[in-house]
């Protein structure tokens, strides 16, 4: 009588994922639009004396030691002789669809993460296009031929491997880690760069002598789970190079905000309220556009010293209009700014959901809602200005510029 042997069935092939990021991204549309400023530090998010932060800065000012969200007038003062641009964020947001369109060829799997990067899961398309490395240097080619731009790509079997290897060799870098070696190639970098290590969290690793990556996946797991509870294990996981989590086409935002930073700090309730309400204008015509409802309105207030106040609440029905976005953010704003004097308002819709059909006795709310979105329409054709509220024509709230996932589908 012969024996059978049930045999393990073979582990599921590596994946290949591509981590695609584009460097000093507005900046360098602007050199390229502007090619008298190739080789120049370019700082991008306004005027050197102006009170909002660095959007992006390109490698040239970054030598001196400019970074994003620096407030301007310090990247003035690290780079004096710098060019300082206002964005322009429908051009980048333009050229980024390219950019994605150009993604989207050598597989369906792509996930954005903000305007100027993206994952891919090309696993499937390897018999097409060749290895995980070969679809980068297509992708990188494709790019620079058809934007004249530059992008630093890396190639792993996991998101979280991908990005770190796509952020050492910038700019136009590319970086292959073969499956099996993602312990090996994080083990000696710091530790910082794993997802999820802040400042707090990497400080209380140190008490245990981590440094490194390596240091890390070094600890017992044991360990780590009593130091930090059910993270402990995920981040000596992700220090293995262990990431399940998989590529996500059009992944909906979290959250869509807006905000403005006063040229002059004020405590005029007018200019307050006039602001909140460009801000909820700005916030409800993305929702729109978005096809999104938001369920809570959270404020910011920065006060003239810096402080930063935060509070949110719920709405009665979620909403994509201007009107109740604004009253549920002046009812968080008011009793905040009474005595100060405000740097700085923001608005942010959260909880979002997507848009449903109304019932009959939602008629009046539908209404408002179609004139909105004829109002949204005549601003896409004819610019932001062409239909304004009356209270809000000598508004300096700027648009918005959205860096969600959204401007790319």
């Amino acid at each position: 009588m012969s024996e059978s042997t049930v045999s393990e069935p073979d582990p599921p092939p590596a994946r290949t994922i591509l981590h695609v990021d584009l460097d000093a991204f507005f900046a360098a549309v602007e050199q390229r639009d502007h090619p008298e400023l190739r080789g120049r530090p370019v700082i991008v998010g306004g005027g050197p004396t102006d009170r909002g932060v660095v959007s992006a800065a390109s490698y040239e000012a970054r030598a001196f030691g400019v970074r994003s969200a620096m407030p301007l007038r310090t990247a003035a003062a690290l780079c004096p002789d710098a060019v300082f641009l206002p964005v322009r964020g429908a051009v980048y947001a333009a050229v980024s669809r390219e950019v994605m369109a150009i993604l989207h060829r050598f597989s369906p799997l792509v996930e954005p993460v903000s305007i100027d990067e993206a994952f891919l899961d090309v696993t499937g398309s390897i018999a097409l296009f060749g290895s995980g490395e070969a679809m980068a240097r297509q992708i990188k080619a494709a790019i620079r031929a058809e934007t004249e731009l530059t992008a630093s790509v890396g190639v792993a079997t996991s998101k979280l491997v991908a990005k770190i290897a796509s952020d050492l060799r910038k700019p136009d870098g590319l970086v292959v880690v073969p499956p099996g070696e993602e312990a090996a190639f994080l083990a000696p970098l710091p530790v910082e760069r794993l997802w999820g290590v802040g400042p707090r969290t990497a400080a209380a690793l140190r008490d245990y002598g981590v440094r490194t990556i390596g240091d890390l996946a070094a600890l017992p797991e044991a360990l780590l789970e009593r130091r930090f509870g059910r993270q402990g294990p995920i981040l000596r996981q992700r220090a293995l190079g262990i990431d399940p989590d998989p590529v996500v086409p059009r992944r909906p935002p979290k959250s869509i905000g807006h905000e403005h930073t006063f040229e002059a700090d004020t405590a005029d309730p007018e200019v307050i309220e006039a602001t909140l309400l460009a801000l909820a204008e700005g916030v409800a015509g993305r929702l729109r556009a978005a096809g999104l409802r938001a369920g809570t309105v959270a404020v910011k207030v920065r006060d003239a010293r810096f402080r930063t106040i935060t509070r949110q609440t719920r709405l009665a029905a979620p909403t994509d209009l201007a009107e109740p976005i604004w009253r549920a953010a002046m009812e968080l704003v008011r009793p905040e700014v009474r005595g100060i004097r405000v740097r700085l308002l923001g608005i942010s819709a959260e909880h979002l959901e997507t848009a449903a059909q109304l019932g009959l006795f939602d008629a009046a709310e539908e209404r408002r809602r179609r004139l909105a979105r004829a109002a949204d329409e005549l601003r896409r054709r004819f610019g932001r200005r062409a239909i304004v509220r009356a209270r809000l024509l000598d508004s300096s709230v700027p648009a918005p510029f959205d860096r969600d996932p959204r401007p790319w589908e």
